[in-house]
């Protein structure tokens, strides 16, 4: 299969940021415009993640999330305050393909995705694992990278494919927001520890960066956000890029 670009959006409403460490955001632009954008340069996919709804203790914000989704053809998937069953049935019937949730499974219920998966199938189910190393061990974060859970991110990564997860998302608390390269050695542990798509995310400040993470980790899909917020390459230029260095994408 092709390796999918997906364009990331972090979203503080009404507004797309962009953070370092998931703090110090930055505003670059609203979801629906930089959706849009995105889709018309190439994305293969959309991610809008609302990364203070947990912090904030608050519902989903479903009329910016439509607004979002409205003229999109490529899949969408978002989150960000997913608690219950409900909140995957109000997405997925406004614009939303796949819902993404972290903080409620791994701090208080993991049976979620499994009740999630057997609603609406393990594909409209994405876990995003927020991992932070330590020395020998990364674990994994909630609340926009804030709370610590206790949990090892590789033992939580096989754990939600047990528990019918369709795909992860790998976000790093040390690499978010530097452009400095990936945490390579998350990504390929978790790779390899589990047979479900696994998306590679945080760290990407060049092009170079991209094919590294693949040549390396392999991961089903990459998710970019500095890149195409501070203008430092397009999609297109991104895959033609790839291409040309080998690497098979949907141009």
């Amino acid at each position: 299969m092709p390796l999918r670009i997906i364009a990331r959006l972090d979203v503080k409403p009404p507004y797309v940021v962009k953070p370092v460490h998931f703090e110090g955001l930055r505003k670059v632009g609203t979801p629906d415009e930089l959706a849009l954008n995105y889709h018309n340069q190439g994305a293969d996919e959309l991610l809008y993640i609302d990364i203070v709804a947990s912090l904030y203790q608050r519902g989903i914000l479903l009329d910016l999330i439509k607004k979002t989704a409205n003229g999109l053809l490529v899949p969408f998937t978002a989150g960000g305050g997913v608690r219950t069953i409900d909140d995957f049935t109000h997405l997925l019937n406004n614009g939303v393909d796949k819902v993404i949730i972290n903080t409620y499974a791994l701090q208080q219920d993991p049976s979620i995705i499994t009740r999630a998966a057997e609603i609406f199938g393990s594909q409209a189910v994405m876990v995003h694992i927020v991992a932070k190393k330590w020395s020998g061990w990364w674990e994994c974060y909630s609340d926009c990278g804030r709370i610590r859970s206790g949990k090892d991110a590789f033992e939580w990564a096989m754990e939600v494919e047990r528990l019918g997860a369709g795909e992860i998302l790998v976000s790093s608390v040390d690499q978010d927001g530097r452009r400095r390269g990936f945490d390579t050695d998350l990504i390929q542990g978790i790779v390899s520890r589990v047979k479900i798509p696994v998306i590679a995310g945080s760290g990407a400040g060049s092009k170079e960066d991209v094919k590294h993470i693949i040549e390396v980790a392999k991961p089903d899909a990459v998710a970019i956000s500095s890149l195409l917020h501070y203008n430092i390459s397009s999609i297109l230029d991104l895959k033609q890029y790839l291409s040309d260095e080998g690497i098979e994408v949907v141009i």
